[in-house]
């Protein structure tokens, strides 16, 4: 007799939510594989069958006992929550099939995580849509940060599974600035606990406010994309046909004060900072300085007197639409040289908009007696963990999690320096990282203060980047010398910038080569 593999898919876990062709399946089986809280489920309907119920970290093994029954000619029904096709057991039953295996097989859909959670927001998901798993056991981190910026650059709908767990706690908000870096900050968003359980929680909020937020592994976060909106409670993503003109937004108060026809300054340092400031007292018209963060705007309205400020967490949509509103003269890109991302798209804005481009860097200090070159960041962390047993991150935050998921890191004791924001001394202390061995604090810093700090801590290794003058570099060179530990230095991403200047003269001669900008609108 040939047997039966039912691949059986049960839904969020209430009994009305299990399609008849489910129970069906179960009710024709004689074995029943699955995992113990999926079994309460479905009780009614395997009474009397032989029932095996792996733990919940052997799927791999309740996939073989399932196929080794349905081999032996049993009718066997594997059981997975949601849809099992869909980040679930169908993919490992697969891989454990053998092209000669006689028994049939049939898979039986359900409602998914996605779908559960969509239709508890009200329709998030009626237009383009993504999934996207934050669990790098699936597959390299890398490869879910690649996927993230796609999803955010298409301005994408997107449903996160396996949001956060206690071991895998920074992920998460990575994704979240990736999204960031390219959606609106008041795009609308749904973050769904245990949908259709118990201790169901539903909650709708925006972009910009999930970074301050804790999550679980029964959290899943619902993006919108440009569109979606809401009404009565709930938040909807419009099909199409209708009007597919650029949404305004809502703009703020720190919006309408901006003057137009004016220079942006993108500003990530205080020689940005700097530059701002002389070329507003160098009388070349108004200028603006975006800064990333509220900090930073604070800093900003300190370091420039006499210049606008546009200030806090800002995504690709928000940048295009001000910008092009405010008739902006010049893109002057002034962040920080490691701020890769922000300069690429920076670029691109002003291929689309057709402003003016020009890149402000310091210039580099890094000279060979220095210390070790590293291309990468992934580089230097691997010749960390060779080089150090404690070892100074003066990296930024960024980062960090690159340095934790090194092999041989958890062997290591880790000492980071970054600046005083809640929410990073959160994600640091979530990668593992001490409180007693973060030093949190505004820099640049002296070469005495590093060469004290470092003594102390017994650091016999520092990590930093080729930051140069305003990043306290030389000092960061000159401590590591004082107490002959090694420095590994890495290297400055390389881009093909369309024009680079270095001083303010360059960026007023720029200036004087344009022609008259677009009058605000």
């Amino acid at each position: 007799m040939s047997g039966v593999l039912n691949l059986v898919s049960v839904g969020p876990g209430y009994e009305d939510l299990i399609v008849p062709r489910a129970i069906a399946a179960l009710k024709d089986s004689d074995v029943i594989v699955a995992y113990e809280l999926y079994l309460r489920w479905i009780a009614p309907h395997i009474e009397g069958k032989q029932i095996f119920s792996p733990p919940l970290t052997q799927e791999r093994e309740r996939a073989q006992l399932a196929i080794e029954h349905a081999r032996n000619g049993a009718r066997v029904s594997l059981i997975s929550s949601g849809d099992i096709g869909i980040y679930a057991m169908a993919a490992l039953a697969y891989e454990e099939m053998r092209e000669d295996d006689t028994y049939t097989v049939n898979l039986v859909p359900g409602v998914t995580s996605a779908n559960a959670c969509a239709s508890l927001l009200g329709s998030p998901l009626s237009h383009d849509f993504a999934t996207l798993s934050l669990s790098d056991l699936l597959c390299p981190w890398e490869w879910i940060e690649h996927r993230a910026r796609h999803i955010a650059q298409a301005d994408l709908a997107c449903v996160m599974y396996n949001v956060q767990s206690a071991s895998r706690q920074e992920g998460v908000y990575r994704v979240l600035q990736l999204m960031l870096e390219s959606k609106a900050p008041g795009t609308l968003c749904g973050v769904v606990r245990n949908a259709y359980r118990p201790g169901q929680q539903v909650d709708i909020y925006r972009l910009d406010e999930l970074p301050g937020l804790k999550f679980d592994m029964l959290t899943t976060i619902v993006v919108g994309n440009r569109f979606t909106a809401k009404k009565r409670g709930q938040i909807f993503t419009p099909r199409g046909y209708n009007d597919w003109a650029q949404p305004e937004g809502p703009k703020t108060q720190q919006e309408d004060q901006l003057p137009g026809n004016a220079v942006w300054v993108f500003s990530g340092t205080s020689d940005g900072n700097a530059l701002a400031a002389d070329l507003a007292a160098a009388n070349i018209g108004p200028v603006v300085v975006s800064a990333a963060s509220d900090h930073g705007g604070e800093i900003a309205r300190q370091d420039c007197p006499g210049v606008a400020i546009w200030s806090g967490r800002q995504g690709v949509e928000a940048r295009r639409r001000v910008l092009n509103a405010k008739g902006a003269r010049m893109l002057l890109d002034a962040t920080h040289p490691y701020a890769r991302n922000m300069s690429e798209q920076l670029m691109a804005l002003s291929t689309e908009l057709g402003i003016p481009y020009v890149r402000f860097e310091r210039p580099s200090e890094y000279a060979p007696h220095d210390g070790e070159a590293c291309a990468t960041i992934e580089d230097a962390a691997a010749r960390a963990v060779a080089s150090g047993q404690r070892i100074f991150l003066a990296t930024g935050s960024k980062d960090l999690a690159t340095f934790m998921q090194t092999p041989s890191a958890a062997d290591k004791q880790w000492f980071v320096r970054q600046t005083a924001e809640p929410e990073l001394i959160e994600r640091a202390l979530a990668l593992g990282i001490p409180r007693e061995r973060i030093c949190a604090m505004q820099g640049p810093f002296s070469a005495e203060f590093n060469t004290a700090l470092w003594r102390d801590w017994g650091i016999d290794c520092v990590v930093t980047k080729d930051s140069g003058g305003a990043g306290g570099y030389q000092a960061k060179v000159q401590a590591a010398k004082a107490l002959g530990i090694p420095l590994l230095v890495v290297a400055r991403p390389q881009l093909a910038y369309p024009a680079m200047v270095a001083n303010v003269a360059d960026v007023v001669d720029a200036l004087h080569e344009l022609k008259p900008g677009p009058a605000a609108a």
